[in-house]
């Protein structure tokens, strides 16, 4: 028998293209609800992104569009803005990434819209949002790393910024949007009540940064400065072995005793700067040297054959290549 999914029974209308709404949908569309893509009759962009079997099935959007019909309208006529109306009448969710002029301009305000079906969820899919300094602007992932402080970070690795090699604002924004729209579904349930949902990629990637790089921040007025040092370094990275590399974090005081056990030098843990986690906090720099020198005269296949039957923290640190695997 197979398992009903939670969303099952939900219809969302998808008009979307590119990463951040078409992700939001996928996920959705993965828990059980019937995502509907409105697509213009040249695609979605990205059905051009990367390797294909198929002309404009490209990789790109086969990996963010699973779990979806899609359907051809021109939304630049009459009669296709005619089946977009016709269809928004019968959604739950409508999912949009249109600026808001082009969206008026359809007759895709919630205002107009909710009048109609006062339980339509209406989520629209934003770079800045449309209040504010920069409201109404066009982002991308690269736009949004800057604008965030994301690619500022990366200056402490790099000597200047650097875009992480992930569309990692389109990804965590699309998370965020699934997740305010089954919050938005989850208040209807109990209410009857639809509401409208703004998820900007830039609040959502700022406020992403600030859980702990915000640090003295947090204080007002501050009692330190931003940015938390123990990430924010290039003295954060994995270790090399003889052979390859391995990422290992011993946390806990019984990791670390562990730890210094199966190196053969239990007697560095009564060292002061390892024998309590604030010690620890306070020297991170000497602590991760320390583990550099132990993970040095091993190979890779030595480090998994002490650490795999352990309650050690650690990993290998895999290529792409190996992750289907």
């Amino acid at each position: 028998m197979t398992k009903k999914r939670p969303l099952e029974g939900i219809r969302i209308l998808e008009v979307a293209s590119m990463i951040f709404g078409p992700l939001a949908g996928q996920y959705l569309g993965d828990m059980g609800a019937d995502v509907i893509k409105l697509e213009p009759p040249e695609g979605d962009l990205t059905r051009s992104i990367g390797p294909r079997r198929s002309p404009l099935m490209g990789a790109f959007f086969l990996t963010s569009n699973r779990s979806k019909r899609s359907i051809v309208v021109d939304l630049k006529k009459p009669e296709g803005q005619e089946v977009l109306m016709k269809l928004v009448g019968k959604t739950d969710v409508l999912l949009h990434s249109l600026r808001t002029p082009a969206a008026n301009r359809l007759g895709l305000d919630y205002a107009k819209l909710s009048k109609d079906n006062p339980r339509l969820i209406y989520c629209h899919v934003t770079g800045y949002g449309d209040e504010g300094l920069y409201a109404g602007r066009p982002a991308y992932d690269d736009i949004i790393q800057a604008a965030s402080g994301l690619a500022d970070l990366q200056t402490v690795i790099a000597g200047q910024p650097r875009f992480v090699p992930t569309i990692i604002a389109d990804k965590i924004s699309g998370v965020h949007a699934a997740y305010a729209i089954t919050m938005a579904l989850l208040h209807r349930e109990r209410t009857g009540e639809g509401q409208q949902v703004d998820v900007a990629m830039f609040e959502t990637m700022a406020a992403f940064n600030m859980m702990e790089h915000q640090w003295g921040h947090a204080f007002e007025p501050p009692i330190a400065g931003m940015g938390y040092a123990p990430v924010a370094t290039a003295a954060r990275r994995p270790y090399k072995t003889k052979d390859g590399y391995l990422a290992l974090l011993p946390y806990s005081d019984a990791n670390w005793r562990r730890f210094f056990e199966l190196a053969g030098e239990p007697q560095i843990m009564v060292d002061p700067r390892f024998t309590t986690f604030a010690a620890r906090q306070k020297h991170f720099r000497e602590v991760w040297d320390e583990i550099e020198r132990q993970v040095a005269r091993k190979t890779n296949a030595e480090c998994l054959a002490l650490l795999s039957s352990e309650d050690v923290p650690f990993s290998v640190v895999n290529a792409l290549e190996d992750l289907p695997n």
